[in-house]
């Protein structure tokens, strides 16, 4: 049982005192003892009891009690029993309550005045009001402000009941006096907000005579006049020329709240470059001066509004968006780079290169949390920054590079891809690239960053000095050979015929040893000789970076240096004139290549070498053992040209959703034109002119046309009931964000009228209802709208389902009319979003939940298939068109969107063509939450048949 009281307090009713202790409690003279039987009966009334006998024990011996605590206890009694009747009508014994009242609100303690004129504020009893109206006016002129605020509330609850205004027929023009002489600030804030509205002609006379104190009323007041303002320019835009000044005066206020709501209603009223200059410039203020991370977020939001819309006014205020840097929050830090990077220009690209520079280097001092998180994400933008303008690339690359040997990985990643992606788009920076790499390349400690470190190495190394320092600089990283040492006889006759001992052996003939070239020797052991299994040699820290790296394990490096050995070596026979040198260097190439599956076969390590990196050092080997025209080209053309076609494919990428995001606007052929020289310019301010032409301009193009989507509005009604039932009821959805909004309407099919009409709802999944349902009369063949809010808290797809309960005056039982279910769709919560192909296979390993489908459906074409997956899923294809390209039988594809919670949704398609024309495969969603890979799951296997 629920009723309306501003006091909840958990209560545990296994114990309850009794309605007799609470009597005597209550008739006694201790205090403290009503205090607390008050509190008891209290709490019993929220937890569904009446006790109605205990009422005129209160009234009683309660109501004279001048305790203040008492009364504030006796006035939450009062607001939480039951007032009337069960036909609406006052109960007599209320009548002792209102002489109690009116005592209070000419008592002489002006806090029993204030605690019972709030108390007024929630009675919605008029009988019980009416006596009280004079007493509650003549509290308006009662000297303590606290009285005052109290009574100017209780007037404005009164004034909205449904027959106040009868009641208070003077109210507004009393409270515009009474407002003209107030002068405490919370007081006037509250009577200009009944005059708002109650009577808003008032407020703004009142407001239009006062303009130039404006800037002088407190803050609460400021807050309600700009609240006003922006009612009133929505219902009247003509008159916001009137208002636009009073804003512009309240930008200069001393709140930061009052500040924020003037840029915001600048920017809702006003599309004028003036205007929203001010706003963004007001924002960026707040920025830097508010210490609150939440604030710093939200204002940040706000700057990216006004940069979608305004991006040409955004760009002079780059640098200043910039100083939110300052802040060690890493959100504030990532949203402040997303925003700059849609700002940079020709014009302030270098300056803002300089400032993430800077930024960069405080990185290398200090160890502060999550430095590395920080750097990586300068190094990004930094990338960006240099990929659109190449001309910055030259102040950068070289700071970048000293941070290729970062502990943190992924940060050490992005620096290689771009030095990778920088060197090709750049010619002019080669030759440093190289050398500053060929320097630096021995700090690298990551795997990865050294495969894609040798790639750069192998294919830009073009002089032969270059080329000379590269293989020398591969071979001071690889160390001494071998790779492990062995000192016992490994004939394979011996180890078949004799096992091999754990701890030693007596030798007494001639074997061969490996010496540290890699050649063998033959020695003799005319003596007792202790010996063990083979043993890893370790390589100087300081430069065996690659060799630590290979004693790991690690062979898909062993395959890339070989690699890079084979094209240096190619290429030297370009550059190099004399064949012995080239010989010796091929020489040393395939010893390296031969020591390394050596070291892959031998048992010194866990794991052997596994199967596609000894394949590709072989063919190495036999590359530089006969090399032909067709293989050079292929090695040393082929491969860089594919590298050129991946970023040139990558650049059109991003061209083509730069278009997407780009609003595309039509004019309608029969749209009015206004011509602005024509117009009247008398007593229209500057910012008027200018909100004019931007408004002229918006229609000439088309921005106030949307076209609406009829087909998907008429998606969205379902149909609740039948065209059989008496009720007939459809709903139309609205999701929004975390908000659904369901609009029902309801006929009466009937020749009753339908009484305590009452729409049930109930939800599955993480939906939440927010309003309980309320009862309505509903006459013959007659409709009503109901709405009915529901929050979101997660991306999983919900269920609401019901019914329609009725009573009609014929039958005494209650009718019931089961309602369909509503399905919310998971499509409503996810868009598609862009990820780099490192953060999606980060992403991949990392989430925990994933749902795999299998592939059933009839479409026989791969790419067919995986625009139909990407349609119905909502998604974007990550795979450029370049690799989804050909008819081979297979495709491979990954899918990314994000959801409004912030949510990732990870799909990669694996299909096949079989002999039998059919696809087979499997679909694989991963996420961080199971409600995201379940319902996508769902979805996919809903649609991936080819139905609509």
């Amino acid at each position: 049982m629920e009723k309306t009281c501003s006091l909840l307090v958990h209560f545990d009713k296994g114990t309850p005192a009794l309605a007799n202790e609470i009597k005597e409690a209550l008739e006694g003279n201790d205090v403290p003892a009503k205090i607390d039987g008050m509190k008891n009966a209290i709490m019993l009334l929220l937890n569904g009891e009446t006790l109605p006998q205990i009422f005129i024990t209160i009234v009683r011996y309660v109501l004279p009690s001048e305790d203040h605590t008492v009364q504030k206890l006796l006035l939450l009694y009062l607001e939480i029993i039951d007032k009337t009747d069960g036909k609406g009508r006052v109960l007599p014994e209320m009548i002792l309550i209102c002489q109690n009242l009116r005592n209070n609100l000419i008592h002489p303690n002006e806090y029993i005045r204030g605690v019972t004129l709030r108390f007024l504020c929630r009675l919605n009893e008029v009988d019980i009001i009416e006596p009280l109206i004079p007493s509650i006016l003549a509290n308006l002129e009662h000297r303590h402000p606290y009285v005052r605020r109290n009574a100017i509330s209780a007037i404005s609850s009164i004034y909205k009941l449904p027959n106040g205004e009868q009641f208070l027929v003077d109210a507004p023009e009393t409270i515009e006096k009474f407002l003209s002489t107030e002068q405490d600030q919370s007081t006037k804030r509250n009577a200009f907000l009944m005059l708002f509205n109650c009577a808003q002609d008032r407020a703004i006379n009142y407001l239009l005579t006062n303009v130039d104190r404006v800037s002088d009323w407190g803050e609460l007041m400021q807050m309600v006049v700009l609240e006003l303002i922006r009612k009133v320019c929505r219902t009247n835009k003509a008159e916001k020329g009137k208002y636009i000044k009073i804003i512009i005066s309240l930008l200069n206020a001393p709140s930061a709240a009052v500040v924020y709501e003037c840029a915001g209603t600048l920017v809702s009223l006003s599309s004028a470059p003036t205007a929203i200059k001010a706003a963004a410039n007001t924002y960026c203020q707040l920025l830097l001066s508010q210490s609150d991370n939440n604030v710093k977020l939200i204002l940040l939001d706000r700057l990216n509004e006004l940069k979608s819309s305004h991006r040409e006014l955004m760009i002079d205020l780059i640098m200043d968006v910039l100083r939110a840097l300052s802040s060690p929050n890493l959100d504030i830090r990532r949203k402040t780079l997303d925003i700059i990077l849609e700002l940079i220009t020709p014009r302030n690209v270098s300056e803002v290169v300089l400032t993430l520079k800077k930024e960069v280097m405080k990185t290398q001092s200090g160890e502060l949390e999550k430095n590395g998180e920080y750097r990586q994400m300068l190094i990004q933008a930094i990338h960006s920054c240099a990929i659109k303008f190449p001309e910055v690339a030259s102040t950068v690359v070289h700071l970048l590079m000293d941070f290729l040997g970062d502990n943190n990985i992924a940060s050490a990643m992005d620096v290689v891809i771009f030095v990778r992606e920088i060197i090709e788009t750049n010619p002019k920076l080669r030759v440093s690239i190289v050398t500053r790499l060929l320097d630096t390349f021995y700090q690298i400690r990551a795997a990865r960053v050294c495969s894609c470190a040798l790639w750069i190495i192998g294919e830009y190394s073009l002089s032969l000095s270059e080329v000379e320092s590269a293989i020398s600089t591969i071979k001071q990283c690889l160390g001494d050979l071998p790779f492990f040492s062995v000192s016992e006889n490994e004939d394979a006759a011996d180890s078949s015929k004799k096992p091999q001992q754990a701890s030693s052996v007596t030798v007494s003939s001639r074997r061969p040893a490996i010496l540290a070239d890699g050649t063998y020797a033959t020695q003799s052991a005319a003596s007792e000789t202790a010996f063990s299994a083979p043993a890893v040699v370790q390589g100087s820290l300081t430069t065996g970076n690659l060799r630590s790296l290979l004693l790991t394990g690690d062979f898909f490096l062993g395959a890339v240096i070989s690699c890079t050995l084979a094209k240096l070596c190619l290429r030297l026979e370009e550059v190099q004139p004399s064949k012995v040198e080239v010989n010796k260097a091929s020489s040393n190439a395939l010893l390296i290549m031969v020591s390394m599956l050596q070291l892959g076969q031998s048992s010194v390590l866990p794991h052997p070498i596994d199967n596609d990196s000894y394949d590709r050092i072989l063919l190495c080997i036999r590359l530089l053992c006969n090399t032909g025209d067709a293989a050079r080209m292929i090695w040393l053309t082929t491969c860089r040209e594919s590298f050129v076609k991946m970023l040139s494919d990558k650049q059109l990428r991003e061209t083509e959703e730069s278009k997407a995001k780009a609003q595309v606007t039509h004019s309608q052929p029969d749209d009015l034109i206004d011509f602005y020289h024509l117009k009247s310019r008398k007593g229209m301010s500057q910012l008027e002119l200018e909100d004019e032409v931007q408004d002229d301009l918006k229609r000439a193009t088309g921005e106030f046309v949307k076209d609406a989507d009829d087909a998907n509005k008429l998606n969205r009604i379902i149909q609740l009931t039948g065209f059989s039932d008496p009720v007939y009821a459809e709903a139309y959805v609205t999701v929004h964000h975390y908000d659904i909004v369901l609009d029902v309407t309801i006929i009466n099919r009937t020749k009753e009228t339908l009484q305590n009409l009452c729409l049930e709802l109930a939800t599955m999944g993480d939906l939440k209802l927010v309003e309980r349902p309320q009862n309505y009369t509903l006459a013959p063949e007659s409709s009503k709208q109901i709405k009915a809010n529901i929050k979101v808290s997660s991306t999983e797809t919900g269920v609401i389902f019901g019914n329609i309960v009725y009573e009609t005056s014929n039958v005494l039982e209650r009718t019931v009319v089961v309602l369909n279910d509503i399905h919310i769709d998971i499509m409503d919560y996810i868009s598609p979003a862009v990820c780099s192909d490192t953060a999606f296979r980060t992403m991949w390993s990392e989430f925990e939940w994933e749902n795999k489908v299998a592939v059933n459906t009839a479409i026989a074409n791969e790419k067919e298939f995986l625009d139909h997956i990407i349609k119905s899923t909502n998604m974007r294809c990550l795979t450029p068109p370049s690799a989804l390209e050909g008819d081979c039988g297979f495709l491979a594809a990954n899918l990314y969107a994000k959801s409004v919670f912030g949510e990732d949704a990870l799909v990669n398609v694996s299909v096949e063509k079989q002999a039998d024309e059919k696809l087979n495969g499997y679909i694989r969603i991963r996420s961080k939450t199971q409600g995201i890979a379940l319902s996508l799951g769902d979805k996919i296997t809903l649609k991936q048949k080819g139905g609509s």
